[in-house]
């Protein structure tokens, strides 16, 4: 009874996320996603040429493959 009771005055409130909430959400992912990606160029330009040959990128290629604008090649990804 005590259950039915207190569904009945306090009703479960569904959650919908409104077109703000997917804004902001949205707005913050880009945030997050641009310092990740100049942390990784950083990153990667730190490393010296044989490095980034291991990996199976030159230098000019560094932001390209950052912003998965090329692909590695499979023999980097075998590494």
């Amino acid at each position: 009874m005590s259950a039915t009771l207190s569904t009945i005055i306090r009703p479960a409130v569904t959650k919908r996320s409104g077109a703000f909430t997917q804004l902001f959400s949205a707005t913050l992912e880009r945030i997050v996603r641009h310092f990740v990606c100049r942390a990784a160029i950083a990153t990667l330009r730190e490393l010296d040429d044989r490095a980034l040959r291991d990996i199976g990128l030159e230098r000019s290629e560094i932001e390209a493959a950052v912003h998965d604008f090329i692909a590695l090649s499979d023999q980097a990804r075998m590494s």
